[in-house]
């Protein structure tokens, strides 16, 4: 009898049989996503983290400071599987949360290397306070439409660009061509135009391995794809003896050396907790961190409205009037996620679509959350595995979601010049330097620009012309500071 009132306590609770599902489905479902998206522990702690300063693939900040692999896989997956439960219990909704890819390379490549790692953390906190505080009054829905559509797609697509080329790179598939007299290529394939190191070859074998698992439609593909990897790089470094780079050895491992670990079990070291700094306003220019800050809620802003948008959908939870009941609820805790994340050095954490393969298994209800959190918290005890994994072996992952992110582009009409060219800037300026913040920027001027000598300046939203002056400012900074000095 007590089995059963706790059943109906739970039923009751996350409302399981009113959203047709069953206790055993939102388990299944809870354990599907949780499978599909816990490459994130593995893939973070090689964008934002590093096992030494030493190579030139590592993240260093202007100090040259590192985030160290293991104690960035622990706060990952602490920070994830906290939030997703989190979102669980309050908005009622199997969405899990994790750090945002796209926002973690944006810390990585664009904002640490102008400041400390803690003052890059201080800024992906205020984002998220200030994404809370848009999501208590109200405004995040004027902000959001004020951009329009096609350029939510564009940032996107960017971003997918932008990530995609990140992996290209790491894994050595795209490389810097030193200056010669004889070339004016800044960038070519592998080394003397073909793939000629061992762990490059992983990534190409690793990445075709991935989208077979994907068009198959195997659960858990990417990280079956990183695993995969993985143990591929560990029997060739064990035959071919590549080596690590180090900055001296263009063949051998940039990131992660793959050979096994002394142990698979330790304490998370959980010390990056509250490791954060206000700092960076003083660090770089206020118009420089103000607009980074922009960038992050931006950024932060479209890509949970239209993952929570689209996840409702296909779990059929999205009523008559085209909105998600309680979304209000859903879009405080992904704004905390944000805050979280910060706090935790983990960078800042949003609703990951891979919840829809939870969701393609029956997943209705906050408590397959709860299940797929606590499989988060319970991975945290094994960073040790993570350190084996060498960036090669993780970049197809980054390739596969780049994929995926372009699909957004059919969204985007190129019929209408007027959208087409801010559109297109948005979305090479993002990967071509290295840079979202420059790829935004780019869009919202050109858009403003456009729409304004076709005659339709009563297309343009106010704050747009904001963001855009405040744009000119950020591309013009250099020149200012010198007119001021």
């Amino acid at each position: 009898m007590a089995d059963t009132r706790s059943r109906t306590a739970l039923d009751r609770f996350f409302k399981i049989g009113e959203r047709g599902s069953s206790v055993s489905r939102e388990i299944r479902g809870g354990l599907v996503t949780f499978v599909t998206m816990a490459y994130i522990v593995v893939l973070n702690p090689l964008i934002i983290g590093s096992f030494t300063a030493d190579g030139p693939s590592a993240h260093r900040d202007v100090l040259g400071n590192i985030l160290p692999v293991g104690q960035v896989a622990a706060v990952t997956a602490l920070v994830a599987g906290v939030m997703t439960i989190l979102f669980g219990m309050i908005a009622n909704y199997p969405f899990a949360l994790a750090t945002g890819l796209g926002i973690n390379s944006l810390v990585a490549v664009t904002i640490a290397p102008q400041m400390t790692w803690p003052e890059a953390m201080g800024l992906v906190l205020l984002n998220g306070l200030i994404v809370t505080a848009l999501v208590l009054t109200g405004v995040r829905t004027a902000v959001f439409n004020a951009v329009p559509a096609q350029l939510k797609a564009a940032i996107a697509v960017g971003i997918g660009l932008f990530i995609t080329l990140i992996g290209l790179v790491d894994a050595g598939f795209v490389r810097r061509i030193p200056d010669a007299a004889n070339t004016t290529v800044p960038v070519g394939l592998g080394i003397g135009g073909s793939i000629a190191s061992w762990p490059t070859f992983v990534f190409v074998v690793g990445l075709l391995v991935t989208g077979i698992l994907v068009v198959k439609r195997v659960k858990g593909a990417i990280l079956l794809g990183v695993l995969f990897s993985t143990v591929l790089a560990i029997v060739v470094e064990a035959i071919a003896k590549a080596g690590p780079s180090l900055g001296t050895n263009p063949k051998g491992w940039n990131l992660g050396y793959p050979g096994m670990p002394d142990s698979v079990f330790s304490l998370p070291d959980l010390s990056l907790i509250g490791d954060f700094s206000f700092g960076a306003w003083t660090r770089v220019p206020a118009i420089t961190a103000a607009l980074l800050v922009f960038t992050l809620v931006l950024t932060d802003f479209f890509d949970s409205v239209g993952t929570l948008t689209g996840l409702g959908k296909e779990a059929g939870l999205v009523g008559a009037d085209g909105q998600l009941p309680g979304v209000g609820k859903a879009l405080l805790v992904d704004s905390l996620g944000a805050v979280a994340g910060g706090a935790a050095s983990s960078s800042s954490n949003t609703v990951y679509i891979e919840s829809a393969a939870g969701i393609a298994e029956g997943a209705r209800t906050g408590l397959a959350n709860v299940v797929t959190g606590l499989l988060f918290i319970v991975a945290m005890f094994f960073t040790p595995l993570y350190q084996i994994v060498p960036v090669e072996a993780a970049a197809p992952a980054l390739v596969v979601v780049g994929v995926l992110m372009m699909a957004q582009v059919r969204e985007i009409d190129f019929d209408d010049f007027s959208i087409a060219l801010p559109a297109f800037l948005t979305i090479v300026v993002m990967p071509f330097t290295y840079s979202i913040a420059n790829g935004i920027g780019a869009g919202f001027i050109s858009f403003v620009l456009l729409r304004t000598v076709s005659g339709r300046v009563r297309t343009i939203h106010p704050l747009m012309w904001v963001v855009a002056v405040a744009f000119v400012g950020y591309f013009a900074i250099g020149p200012i500071e010198a007119a001021l000095g």
